[in-house]
């Protein structure tokens, strides 16, 4: 991840949300109040916008502007059911523009971590006061970079609980990723929150990632030069259950983006494209016997 530098794909995801609050009510898949406050200005990003607005993204990625929107609703319906079954505190990591933690209802009953770089936060902070304020004591904004720090040296900084049911979110992170940052990652979850804590996340099929010559694979090391965030870490499709499983983790329930399409791109949304075959969304429950 590019540490000196606000993330351009964190702006490009608020960006297609504000995209999608430009839709009658009815229309969207997706609401969020928040993101328009939180995409920059000026002519380039007023071209990028252009670009997906016109469908010219779409005909470059297939698919892909769905996936976000897609993936952005999947993960708020979880953080609603988990809500609904009582958690103490969410921890969102490599956190982006992500507006869950204002406009999800519920959620002020809990501790919101909202761990990201520094410079992406600092920018999201600057942005964010524009539309609300004061910011709501619930979120603790911790700067990190998780490529180089230890989550639980990070979060030592605030007041996360080690012994709360706290819901992980990891949105839009794994990707750039080192292996050995996912692992660390995945071991402070188990060993460092409570009964019944659990992790969503959604990840590359390690297959794209190894061929860079062709198809999505290409695609995708393009764009990642672009952002200066180049993709480096994916699971074998169908694999995520056993890796998981050996981390620590059960109830694995791995969706892949077909089944959110099912779900989710109904009625008026019926007939847009969402990409298939190259990413899902996964999601597990720390396995730990009560003592």
């Amino acid at each position: 991840m590019a540490k000196t530098k606000v993330s351009r794909s964190a702006e490009g995801v608020a960006g297609m949300r504000a995209i999608e609050m430009r839709k009658p009510e009815a229309d969207r898949i997706v609401s969020d109040p928040y993101a328009d406050a939180l995409i920059p200005g000026g002519v380039m990003f007023a071209i990028s916008l252009w670009i997906i607005e016109s469908g010219l993204y779409e005909r470059m990625a297939p698919g892909a502007v769905g996936f976000i929107i897609g993936r952005e609703r999947y993960i708020d319906e979880y953080l609603k059911m988990q809500l609904s079954e009582g958690i103490d505190q969410v921890v969102i990591l490599g956190a982006g523009f992500d507006t869950r933690a204002y406009r999800i209802p519920g959620i002020e009953r809990t501790r919101v971590f909202e761990i990201d770089q520094p410079a992406t936060q600092a920018v999201k902070l600057e942005r964010l006061k524009k539309v609300i304020d004061p910011l709501p004591p619930h979120v603790t904004f911790v700067p990190a970079d998780l490529n180089a720090q230890q989550l639980r040296e990070v979060l030592q900084s605030g007041s996360y609980d080690e012994k709360g049911k706290t819901l992980f979110i990891w949105q839009g992170v794994t990707y750039f990723l080192n292996p050995e940052g996912i692992d660390s990652t995945l071991a402070f979850i188990v060993g460092h929150s409570g009964q019944d804590s659990t992790v969503v996340f959604d990840y590359i099929y390690k297959e794209i990632l190894r061929d860079t010559t062709q198809g999505y694979g290409k695609t995708l090391a393009r764009a990642g030069k672009i952002s200066g965030e180049p993709y480096v870490f994916g699971i074998d499709k169908g694999q995520v259950g056993p890796f998981l499983a050996q981390r620590g983790f059960c109830d694995v329930i791995d969706m892949p983006l077909e089944d959110v399409k099912t779900k989710y791109f109904n009625g008026p949304n019926a007939a847009r494209a969402i990409d298939i075959g190259h990413i899902a969304i996964a999601s597990a429950r720390v396995c730990r016997t009560k003592s």
